[in-house]
């Protein structure tokens, strides 16, 4: 029989209005005398309505009282539930969960940029600009993953060079276990949609692949929202002013649309500044279009972008221990002088170029792309005389095979005529760009212009060209074979260098930086000769696949009989090649900003050793003397300026580039003037005040990373370290709960675990709710550490994210997430006490004004908190899992303590009591700490934004103003009066959108708590003093005397650690695994000492599972501290250090007791 209508009444708890689950009724209105009108709040907080009628009175059910728990579920399984559920929600209790769950390592910058500056962001828009080698990527991952585990994340697009692009998707897949995909033609052709940024979920697209083709860029537009879109090297994302006009580049337009369809934007650059203001903040307006509106006009606007960005330099980067993070680097020019037949050879060769590069100025106002291609062909001809015998050789080898092939063709088809030469067909945009393409795409082109581009018009030139060649390629032969090769000889001497060998006499490893790979292959066999093992040498081009790249990379990390590397510029970007500290670059590149590439391949993170250069240049030619006179010169500004001057040799060159000036003088460079004109440009690049602007300029922000701040965060880090969801917790609930599903698990190699079946179930609920790769029918091996992965063989890393958890965790919450509503009864076999509790799970959040995309409120901040309700109303912090340390109660000790449980407190509305104690204790602080967070930060972009806008206005309406005059006067204006009126109307409505805006942003709020599950807490004592199952006496019996123990023992190691000289905190009311949390000045770290205090004589301690799992997580740091009391007084501390345990429990064990005499033995005096 269902309730009456007449009984659905304000606070009331009734099932039946929404699906089964209880609502609490909010109001009840009637309509006439047959329906009634019923606000209510669902179990997830959602309000809602609905209209009753007599006709649903068979379904509603009115809960006793108001009282929807009744504590009769499984207590096993509201522990699984219960678990479930935090695991869900693993960022509430694991603030660092990307961290703990991530193959990597993060450092305190990464830290702070991660936690400190773009997760608090909502939404975020943000330049992250710390120097080279600092670890964007894995900034970008652990944003990633820590937004996927707070639910913020289902959608990711990374935009990357081309170059970068297969970086970005191993790192991701390596170190994060994020699969994504990188966009190709076969994919977007293949679409099932038609559309591969709806197909895809996590997607890496080139940059310029996405400029070129407005197709694509309009299927971009079209796709869902994405969550996150992350562009790296976003400064090629470039505009400039022009006179008074804008010039966007095509990279610049994708950035402007990139920003319209993402929630979060991180932009990712080293060098977002190139020393134009206006320009830095054309760039700026990527990420907030209104704060940089219209042109930079000096003394009129000023933008202060210390909110927008994160700029830290290598200098100001530390490890946690306070030591520089980045080693001192140190660079050496080696000058040789060529020999006699290398010198002919170079005059000849370099004649010819000047002779071709002559007759290409006759196409300036003729065939541009013809004069590119050849002016190209030809810096590539003379680059790789510099490089080797063995390049300049097969280079003019190659040139003549190809120019005589079109020289037939040229004479059968045109029989002396005009002829038609083949030009190569090359895309312009890329010859344009050349260094930003990846090393084997360079070859490719620079192979086909150097053999194809000829300023040849007839067949008589060209014929005339290819007898030159013939003569240069016998001298090229003639030198090669006569073995003379004084370039060589410099790096041979090198190899005999001290600093090639360790203290023990070992060669260290070495990487030698070339560029062509005929040169490359040419000292792979001198070199192989030299060292006298060819296992001990090896080479990266850009011909070598990604795979054989990445195995050849790994061997010289990890292969101690790998000695030299020798590579091109394939592994000058996005290689980590930290093992070795020594570097030779045998050719020098003409992009003076491949040589920081190049040296930052060694000097990154995970450098421990002072970083060496050798630089090899022929001071006796034309563009070695002028490449000589800037090693020199830089060389002076590192013994003043440090090694700092290597980061902005990208920037030395404002104007003309270093490639000009290296052309030049192979053109000039006999020119006495010419020669003078160019040292003076060179000196002027690296003058000191130039070098110290340039380092002030890059500096951009004051952004400082101060010793004080890593110490916070290495203590911050230790604190959540000993907290950590992962291994044990996970661990243990994945294990349970999978054998609960009927899967087969085993236990293998410690800490490694064999899965012999996955149930149908659990594979098919990976297909509804998965997004990486599908759950296997068995599983070999899994881990649930980071150092298991890697053994025979290899496991898979079970961690939040991965499929095979998320499957489990997602069963569970739906077979039993009523069981929370319903409520267990649990026992505390650590509590000597004899009085009922009740435990409630609640979760609080704050929204602000806004709404999201599917019309629900804009969730800034959310978190969860257990509550302990006792009989008379109190409510204190019930710890951050007390489930875990309660096991189910038996059916007989129910019965024993029946009257307690029938008892009136708990059939009272223990919810609101929870709920009042969330409201004043949680809520309060919660929404006060956020609007101590965001309010600033809005009144920043609000203050930010309309000085621009008001700015820009009142300029537009002055200029409205003096061109309607200008008009009236009869004269011809560029823009008339009523355009420049119509911006500034356009621009006064912006800011009427912009303000309303941050006006949602502002109303900050807090939501109601709401109550997720509850259970009821029988303490060990109430059974003991029931005769339900006697354990013994190991505490003292009266509360008051117990109560006095605890404290008598808290006071004693409190006083002896601070005997030590250490800081001890009580942090025992939080109920997180230990009491106190010790600084130890003298390490840095933090003790975690959990305190049992005992009366003198007692022979058993109950530690439990939180506090055993705290053990393992901290094995270095934790303390157990057993204080013996006896007559008031608390006897010297005993301290039993480390693990309490060889292995985790399982999910059933949820405290251990000890035998104290026995844990004793291992005991010893604090200290």
């Amino acid at each position: 029989m269902g309730a009456k209508l007449e009984e659905i009444k304000n606070g009331a708890s009734v099932r039946g209005i929404a699906s089964n689950q209880p609502v609490h009724v909010i109001s009840v209105d009637w309509i006439g005398d047959q329906a009634i009108n019923v606000v209510y709040r669902d179990h997830n907080g959602t309000v809602a309505e609905s209209v009753l009628y007599r006709d649903d009175e068979h379904r509603l059910e009115v809960e006793q009282n108001g009282r929807p728990w009744s504590f009769d579920a499984d207590g096993a399984l509201l522990r699984l539930v219960t678990e479930a559920n935090r695991i869900k929600l693993a960022h509430y209790f694991d603030p660092y969960l990307a961290i703990h769950t991530s193959m990597v390592d993060p450092l305190p910058h990464q830290i702070s940029a991660v936690y400190g500056e773009m997760l608090p962001r909502q939404p975020l828009r943000f330049l992250l600009a710390d120097d080279p080698g600092a670890g964007k990527t894995i900034m970008a991952g652990l944003l990633i993953k820590e937004l996927i585990a707070r639910s913020d994340l289902e959608r990711c697009l990374i935009v990357a060079p081309g170059s970068l692009v297969e970086q970005w998707q191993d790192e991701l897949g390596q170190k994060f276990n994020l699969e994504f995909d990188i966009l190709t033609r076969d994919m977007i052709e293949t679409s099932r949609s038609g559309n591969p940024f709806t197909d895809r979920d996590r997607l890496i697209v080139r940059l310029d692949v996405l400029a070129r083709n407005e197709d694509l860029q309009e299927k971009l537009m079209s796709a869902r929202e994405w969550d996150l879109i992350i562009c790296d090297e976003a400064h090629r994302m470039s505009a400039t002013y022009f006179g008074g006009d804008v010039k966007y580049t095509r990279r610049y337009q994708v950035g402007q649309k990139l920003g319209q369809v993402c929630r979060h934007l991180l932009l990712m650059s080293a060098t977002p500044h190139n020393g134009k203001e206006e320009d830095f903040q054309l760039f700026m307006a990527l990420l907030d279009g209104d704060r940089f509106e219209g042109r930079f006009r000096d003394g009129v606007h000023y933008a202060d972008t210390a909110d927008m960005m994160r700029r830290l330099t290598k200098e100001e980067l530390l490890r946690f221990d306070g030591r520089p993070l980045f080693p001192e680097r140190r660079a050496y020019t080696v000058k040789y002088e060529l020999s006699e037949g290398e010198a002919a050879l170079y005059t000849a060769v370099t004649d010819y170029v000047r002779t071709e590069m002559n007759r290409v100025q006759r196409f300036a106002e003729g065939d541009g792309k013809k004069r590119n291609n050849v002016g190209f062909a030809l810096q590539i001809l003379q680059r790789r005389l510099a490089s080797s015998p063995a390049a300049i050789y097969q280079s003019l080898k190659r040139r003549r095979e190809r120019l005589e092939t079109e020289l037939g063709e040229a004479r059968l088809a045109n029989a002396g005529r005009r002829a038609d030469i083949a030009v190569p067909k090359v895309n312009p945009d890329m010859l344009g760009n050349i260094d930003e393409y990846g090393q084997d795409e360079i070859d490719e082109l620079e192979d086909l212009i150097s053999t194809g581009a000829t300023t040849a018009e007839t067949v008589e030139q060209l014929a005339l060209e290819v007898e030159t060649l013939k003569g240069l390629e016998l001298m090229a032969l003639g030198v090669l074979r006569s073995g003379v090769d004084t370039k060589w000889s410099q790096l041979n001497r090198i190899l005999d260098d001290d600093l090639m060998v360790d203290a023990a006499g070992n060669r260290r490893k070495l990487i030698i930086f070339t560029e062509p790979k005929d040169t490359l292959n040419y000292l792979l066999d001198k070199v192989r000769a030299r060292i006298g093992n060819a296992e001990a040498v090896d080479v990266i081009h850009g011909g070598v696949s990604r795979e054989e790249r990445r195995k050849v990379v790994e061997r010289f990390m990890q292969d101690k009989d790998m000695l030299v590397l020798i590579a091109n510029d394939a592994a000058g970007e996005g290689v980590n090649l930290q093992r070795g500290h020594l570097m030779v670059n045998y050719d020098l590149p003409w992009n003076p900003n491949k040589i920081e590439q190049r040296f930052g391949r060694i000097h990154r993170i995970g450098q421990t050793e002072v970083c060496h250069l050798w630089n090899l240049v022929a001071a006796d030619t034309r563009e070695g003397e002028v490449y000589a006179r800037l090693l020199e010169k830089l060389e002076a500004a590192r013994e003043a300026l440090g090694g700092r001057v290597y980061d902005v040799l990208g920037e030395l060159f404002e104007g003309t580039a270093l490639k000009d000036l290296l052309f030049q003088a192979i053109q000039y460079g006999e020119q006495e003037e010419v020669k003078a004109r160019l040292f003076q440009q060179v000196d002027g690049a690296v003058d000191q005040t130039h070098l110290l602007e340039l380092l002030r300029r890059r500096a951009l922000t004051n952004d400082t990373m101060p010793e004080a701040r890593v110490e916070e965060l290495r203590l911050e880090m230790e604190r959540a370290e000993a907290l950590r969801l992962q291994p044990h917790h996970i661990q243990s609930f994945f294990v349970e709960s999978f054998q609960h599903l009927g899967g087969r698990i085993k236990r293998r190699e410690e800490g490694r675990w064999e899965i012999t079946h996955v149930p149908v179930r659990i594979r098919e609920r990976d297909r509804q709710i998965g997004t990486g790769a599908p759950i296997q029918k068995q599983y070999e091996r899994i881990c649930f550490e980071k150092d298991k992965i890697n053994q025979q063989p290899v496991a898979a890393f079970v961690c939040p994210g991965h499929p095979l958890l998320e499957a489990v965790i997602s069963l569970v919450r739906e077979q039993y997430e009523q069981i929370m509503r319903q409520g267990a009864i649990l026992v505390d076999d650590t509590d000597a006490g004899e009085a009922l509790s009740a435990v409630f799970l609640l979760e609080h959040s704050v929204h602000d004004g806004r709404l999201t995309s599917l019309g629900k409120p804009h969730t800034l901040s959310q978190k969860l908190q257990f509550a302990a309700i006792d009989k008379a109303g109190n409510a204190t912090n019930a710890g951050i899992a007390p489930h875990l340390n309660l096991r189910p109660a038996t059916p007989d000790e129910i019965a024993a303590v029946r009257s307690h449980l029938d008892e009136g407190w708990l059939t009272t509305d223990l919810e609101k009591t929870a709920i009042r104690f969330a409201t004043v204790e949680l809520a309060q602080h919660h929404v006060a700490e956020v609007k101590a967070r965001r309010l600033p930060e809005i009144d920043k972009v609000e203050q930010e934004v309309r000085a621009r806008l008001k700015k820009e206005i009142n300029y537009w309406d002055s200029r409205a103003f003096e061109l309607k005059e200008e008009e009236k006067a009869g004269k011809k204006t560029r823009l008339n009066w009523q355009n420049a009126q119509r911006r500034a109307e356009d621009l006064a409505e912006r800011q009427k959108r912009r303000m309303d805006q941050l006006e949602k942003e502002r109303f900050i709020s807090s939501q109601p708590p709401r109550v997720r599950g509850g259970m009821v807490v029988i303490p060990r004592g109430l059974l003991d003093a029931q005769n339900a199952a006697p354990i013994g006496n190991h505490f003292s019996e009266d509360p008051a005397a117990r109560r006095a123990i605890e404290l008598a023992a808290m006071e004693a190691v409190m006083a002896a650690e601070r005997a030590l000289g250490n800081t001890p905190t009580d942090v025992s009311m939080q109920k997180i695994g230990y009491d106190i949390a010790s600084h130890d000045p003298t390490t840095g770290h933090l003790r975690f000492i959990e305190v049992k205090g005992r009366i003198d004589g007692a022979d058993s301690v109950m530690i439990t599972r939180q506090e055993i799992i705290t053990s393992l997580h901290e094995p270095e740091k934790f303390i157990l501290a057993v204080v013996p009391v006896s007559n008031g007084y608390a006897h010297e501390p005993r301290y039993i250090r480390g693990p309490l345990v060889e292995r985790e429990p399982s999910f059933l064990e949820t405290a251990i007791q000890f035998h104290l005499p026995r844990l004793l033995e291992r005991a010893e005096a604090p200290r």
